[in-house]
């Protein structure tokens, strides 16, 4: 059966800091579709185009840089300077490029734009003269004021990017929040939801029914993981890591993958029996409804670190890991006592349920 009806456009711009924004993003735009099945959406970032092939709504990919972020040296470490550089060449935004991407917008006939923490998205709406929505946990302002003291060029930054940050038309918060602020909706922690049967990946990994299985996750940044492989493993336990090669790879009880591989990142979360890695919100998100037990990572020298560290310790079963012990292995020693951590059963909704219709409403 054909309809008449005419899709519902949505721009949706995207930071390219790591992938955890576009995962959050993901998670709502699947709901979205779930509830509103005559959605499109139009996809603005530099995170890989791959990285939506999990998407079931109808969605078209546009290449933009949106966002600057940080500039990552490693997962755990951002260098500052580069970053500087790059803002100052990035903001304040030339008319001309919004008022072309708002002339592109409208091409495309979108009625809304939604910003995950890229304020470029913001600047564009208001020129069309489209409502925007900002979905955050936290705002670059508020990251660059714990430097401004060894980059003093940040301060106009953060004044900028603030002020561009309050010019949102609806402003959505996703828990756990990093500047709780009055807002129109503070959502559970969003994230995407597995869709595999655990003892199916868990078979299409290797992995014995009767191992067990450590997810290890640094998330979309580039890293080097070659000290483990000369960890001595217990004979019952397998190390997967995605991101940890090119091509799927297995080290005797170590599987490495690359990025963009058959298996979904929400599944290995939840064909596993504990994660180590990074904190960073959208892995503590799909932890967190994944239910499992998180050694975390936390990032020196990044304000929303210490947050996410207490949010773990509050609301979900963990244990910090430091950064030495990860590189030197000896956090491996410490997995019995991971693993002996229960599952958590989770009964509250999705977030990106609660973000999704927000956004049907408005709509």
């Amino acid at each position: 059966m054909t309809t008449n009806k005419k899709p519902k456009r949505i721009a949706y711009f995207i930071s390219p800091h790591g992938f955890g924004h576009a995962a959050r993003a993901s998670a709502v735009m699947s709901s979205v579709y779930g509830m509103d099945p005559l959605v499109h959406f139009e996809i603005f970032t530099t995170i890989p185009s791959w990285f939506f092939d999990s998407l079931k709504s109808p969605h078209s990919y546009h290449p933009l840089m949106t966002d600057v972020g940080l500039v990552q040296e490693t997962p755990l470490y951002a260098d500052l300077a580069r970053t500087v550089e790059r803002l100052n060449r990035f903001i304040p935004f030339e008319g001309s490029e919004i008022s072309g991407l708002a002339m592109k917008i409208d091409r495309l006939n979108c009625e809304l734009v939604i910003c995950d923490i890229a304020p470029m998205g913001i600047a564009v709406a208001r020129e069309a003269g489209l409502p925007s929505v900002l979905v955050e946990n936290f705002t670059w302002d508020w990251v660059y004021q714990e430097y401004i003291e060894h980059h003093v060029r940040l301060k106009h930054h953060v004044g900028y990017l603030g002020r561009l940050f309050s010019e949102a038309d609806y402003h959505i918060q996703t828990q756990p929040v990093c500047s709780p602020k009055p807002v129109d909706l503070n959502a559970l922690p969003v994230s995407r939801r597995a869709r595999g049967a655990r003892d199916e990946v868990r078979q299409g990994l290797g992995i014995p029914e009767r191992a067990k299985m450590v997810l290890i996750t640094m998330g979309g940044v580039p890293e080097n993981y070659k000290s483990l492989t000369r960890l001595e493993l217990p004979e019952d336990l397998y190390l997967v890591v995605p991101g940890g090669s090119n091509v799927f790879r297995i080290y005797d009880h170590l599987i490495t993958l690359p990025h963009h591989s058959k298996f979904f990142h929400p599944d290995l979360i939840n064909a596993a029996d504990a994660v180590v890695g990074k904190v960073g919100y959208s892995t503590l998100a799909e932890v967190y409804h994944g239910g499992v037990p998180f050694g975390y990572i936390k990032r020196a020298h990044f304000r929303e670190s210490e947050i996410l560290g207490a949010y773990i310790e509050r609301h979900m079963n963990g244990l910090a890991i430091e950064e030495e012990s990860f590189r030197t292995g000896d956090w491996v020693s410490n997995t019995s006592r991971l693993l002996e951590m229960p599952r958590i059963r989770r009964r509250a909704p999705n977030g990106a349920e609660q973000v999704a219709e927000f956004v049907c409403r408005l709509l």
